[in-house]
């Protein structure tokens, strides 16, 4: 009777409220900066990417990604649902029987959600969040209730108004208000549901499209120094609004469920970096307000409710502190790990950009390393003609004399380093042990500018990557090799973003995957390792930026070990804490995370680590004996070369 029509005029009221706050959210985002985004494509592939993309990521948490797909699953279900019947009301017992299925998937995974939050762990953010299992019970079961005359399964052919009466109408009016306000109203005016609506947008206008469908994309967006837009005043983010409208978006999905946080090394280390704490500060910054109601884990050492910004405060002065942006690793464990595919890093590397272009604020070395890496192209400042000194008993070709070669051994600076030049000198071992037709650049060789794009001087990387180009396009070669993670991710993802065609059909390789290339072919022959037990380390910025995990495995088999795999490994390895300019910046903390990395490697029992990257080597070897041996695996492979094979290499070349 009297919910017959009081039921649709709610519901009504409430879509239609929704609207206005989803109108309102919207104004909020486009406060950001123009970005291209291709509106159709985006809205059509949403679908895949929430069910397949999305849950990929959801899917290593098998509690919670069942749960999700039973509850948000049957919530869209129910919603679509509960228009068609309640408000629209087709008269269909199929529909009323497919909303009450709906309702019922809903309910069960709200019961496994309610069970969660009894004990949650602390990364989860408490607060609103902890009576959101409560509000979905409370609309399944309602609209469960609700629905049943449309199904046929109430006794009687009256309403249930006639039946319940007054106080039935009165609290299930209540419920109704109450789970619709959580469920629509909180998706657009602020709350626990916002991550649904947001994050579906989300993922269609995500601006790096290509990580969906199974692709990959972590090189950082170039800045733009010729724009024409008389509003680009600024390089980098200084203001929220300075942010594109996609990652203010983005920004909005975020589901406070603090898996970036559990993954983040410098949040374990306790530096004042919380990047589930950073996203929710931006959000603040573009809505305006304050963190007060903030219910999560603040930042190590900085207490909840001091965040205050807007739109066009500067982010530094009040929103977050500087300390906060130079306590990131750039090790992309919190992308990795975000099951709404946010970008903490590039809004990070953005901000970073602001203060060092435009403010000049690079703390500790940072300014001086900078310096450096301008005037002598290195980042310690070594006299850029002794870049081959370290070749000079290899006798490599150089490619200012052949002009030409196989392969071409990009050296990086671990040329001015001593501990490093093991590693190259052991890789160069096997590759005349395999015979291979390889050149270097010698003093032509330039910094990849890894170091200065991490810590903001974009205009330094783009001026070192386009005469690294123009370099590289005077030769002919067919592969490129490089035993520094951070140098092959700049010249393989970073380095296409110029105009040249320098590596246009060059396949660029990390030299695990190179050697292990090498090792299948039969190049050389390996002694096995005996007697010694082996863990790996998985560098960041060959495993998460590049997706190498399997070759330097292969490797570490070839020699028969069995590996000891540390509990952080793999996509899920921890940081060494020595990438994005970590080192140079030094944030304190209450510990050093090359400390907790090799506790991870202590408690294999392992008595050497095997890595695959120059910095991690330095990074790892500098925690206080006694420690495990720390040596790259181009350096095992070396001591273990057969030397009837070494003595098929060639001696051709130029000696430098």
């Amino acid at each position: 009777m009297i919910l017959d029509w009081l039921l649709p005029a709610l519901i009504y009221i409430i879509l239609v409220l929704a609207a206005v706050g989803a109108m309102r959210r919207v104004r909020l985002w486009r406060a950001g900066q123009k970005e291209q985004v291709d509106w159709l494509a985006g809205l059509m592939a949403m679908p895949k990417r929430y069910l397949h993309d999305l849950h990929h990521v959801v899917e290593r948490d098998k509690y919670m990604s069942r749960t999700h797909v039973a509850t948000g699953g049957g919530f869209v279900l129910a919603i679509l649902l509960v228009i068609l019947v309640h408000v629209i009301g087709i008269d269909s017992q199929w529909l009323a029987w497919a909303l009450l299925a709906a309702l019922g998937m809903m309910f069960s995974g709200a019961l496994f959600v309610f069970k969660r939050r009894l004990n949650p762990p602390s990364r989860l953010s408490k607060g609103p969040w902890m009576r959101l299992p409560k509000n979905l019970l409370v609309f399944s079961v309602t609209f469960f209730i609700l629905t049943l005359p449309s199904a046929g399964w109430w006794p009687g052919s009256v309403g249930l108004g006639d039946i319940g009466g007054w106080l039935l109408t009165l609290i299930l009016s209540a419920l109704v208000i109450i789970s619709l306000s959580e469920m629509l109203l909180g998706m657009t005016w602020g709350g626990p549901m916002k991550h649904a609506f947001a994050g579906a947008l989300h993922l269609a206008f995500h601006r790096r499209p290509e990580r969906f469908g199974g692709g990959r994309s972590t090189g950082l967006k170039p800045v733009n120094f010729e724009a024409a837009d008389p509003q680009q005043k600024v390089f980098g983010v200084g203001k929220p609004s300075d942010f594109t409208w996609n990652q203010l978006l983005g920004f909005d999905a975020c589901v406070q469920c603090g898996r970036c946080e559990a993954m983040c090394p410098a949040f374990a280390a306790g530096q004042p970096l919380n990047p589930k704490k950073l996203i929710q500060d931006m959000v603040v910054g573009f809505a305006g307000g304050s963190d007060e109601k903030y219910a999560g884990s603040p930042y190590p050492s900085k207490e909840v409710g001091q965040a205050k910004g807007g739109a066009g405060q500067i982010i530094t002065e009040g929103l977050l502190d500087a300390e906060t942006l130079w306590s990131c690793t750039t090790c992309r464990a919190c992308v990795e790990e975000c099951p709404m595919m946010i970008e903490h890093v590039d809004a990070i590397v953005d901000m970073r950009r602001f203060l060092t272009l435009e403010k000049g604020d690079t703390p500790n070395k940072g300014a001086q390393v900078l310096e450096n890496i301008i005037a002598t192209d290195n980042p310690n400042g070594y006299s850029p003609n002794s870049r081959s000194h370290w070749a000079v008993d290899q006798d490599l070709k150089l490619m200012a004399d052949v002009k030409q070669a196989d392969v071409l051994f990009w050296v990086s600076d671990g040329a001015f380093d001593m501990r490093s030049q093991r590693i190259l000198k052991a890789f160069v071992s096997l590759l005349k042990a395999a015979n291979v037709d390889v050149a270097i650049l010698g003093n032509e060789e330039r910094d990849s500018g890894d170091v200065a794009r991490r810590l903001g001087d974009e205009a330094t990387f783009q001026s070192l990557a386009k005469r690294n180009l123009a370099t590289l396009s005077q030769y002919r070669f067919n592969t490129l090799v490089t035993t520094d993670p951070h140098a092959f991710h700049c010249l393989r993802n970073e380095y296409n973003d110029f105009d040249s065609d320098a590596l246009t059909g060059v396949e660029v390789l990390h030299h695990t995957t190179f050697l292990n290339r090498l090792v299948k072919e039969g190049r050389f022959t390996l002694d096995a390792l005996q007697g010694t037990n082996v863990t790996y380390h998985d560098p960041c910025y060959l495993g998460r930026y590049n997706g190498e995990y399997e070759a330097p495995r292969e490797l570490l088999a070839s020699l028969g070990i069995e590996l000891k795999e540390m509990e952080r490994s793999g996509y899920r390895s921890r940081c060494c804490g020595g990438g994005g300019g970590a080192p140079i910046t030094d944030v304190p903390g209450e510990q050093r995370i090359a400390d907790m990395r090799m506790q991870d490697v202590v408690e294999t029992g392992a008595e050497l680590v095997a890595v695959g990257c120059q910095q991690c080597t330095a990074m790892l070897e500098g925690v206080v004996e006694p420690r495990p041996v720390v040596k790259d695996i181009a350096e095992l492979l070396a001591e273990q070369l057969v030397e009837a094979s070494h003595s098929t290499a060639s001696g051709n070349g130029a000696e430098v």
